[in-house]
């Protein structure tokens, strides 16, 4: 997918000698959490709404406020899911775009690639999800495709979703089948099986057998 195409160009770059006020005012008319900044046309960071509500003299000018501008961006040609990556790493809501010689192009906005998100298979497909845990340096991609795959499964997306010390939780979404061979073949595989989106019929024996047994001996 070309992310070229959602690059937005309605915003001007701030210059590091404008002053803060004129920041003010625009994050005032916008909904965005940061502001592009550049440097006599060569991209410089982006600020922060946060940061520019904090300064009390409005006189200032962006260059005395140097150390408050984080230098992230996107590419015009970087994945769409690296974008919105950098969306969740930077807190962000507008990405600011450089082409290939550092300039800044425009900005990508945060709704356009989660609209994008949501028309994939991991969320637009109906299924199952299923989050498994293993030891961080023990777990892997090809041999958790396998597993699925080997129990007549579609895998639509995988992700890691926590790290926890040496444990990382992975969520899968499934096609839609008997998920109990699956969740039987994980654990052969030792993987740990956390997902609470799906009955397992294993555990559930296992609580039926429980109740059973207490219930004969209590005869």
């Amino acid at each position: 997918m070309q992310t070229i195409t959602y690059i937005l160009k309605d915003i001007q770059p701030f210059d590091l000698k404008d002053e803060i006020i004129q920041m003010k005012d625009s994050f005032e008319q916008c909904p965005f959490s940061h502001l592009p900044v550049v440097d006599a046309n060569l991209f410089y960071g982006a600020i922060s709404r946060e940061e520019v509500e904090m300064i009390m003299n409005d006189n200032l000018h962006l260059n005395d406020l140097k150390h408050l501008i984080e230098p992230f961006y996107a590419t015009e040609n970087m994945n769409w899911f690296e974008v919105l990556q950098n969306f969740a790493t930077h807190n962000a809501n507008l990405m600011p775009v450089l082409n290939a010689d550092k300039k800044y192009v425009g900005y990508y906005e945060l709704d356009d690639f989660l609209n994008i998100f949501k028309c994939t298979p991991f969320l637009h497909e109906e299924g199952v999800i299923l989050v498994i845990a293993k030891n961080i340096k023990e777990y892997s991609f090809s041999e958790i495709s396998q597993i699925v795959e080997s129990n007549n499964a579609t895998l639509f997306g995988a992700f890691v979703s926590k790290i926890d010390n040496e444990m990382v939780q992975i969520t899968l979404k499934l096609s839609l089948h008997d998920i109990n061979n699956n969740i039987h073949s994980n654990r052969r595989y030792n993987y740990e099986i956390l997902s609470e989106f799906q009955k397992d019929k294993y555990l559930e024996e296992l609580n039926d057998r429980s109740n059973y047994l207490q219930k004969y001996l209590n005869i």
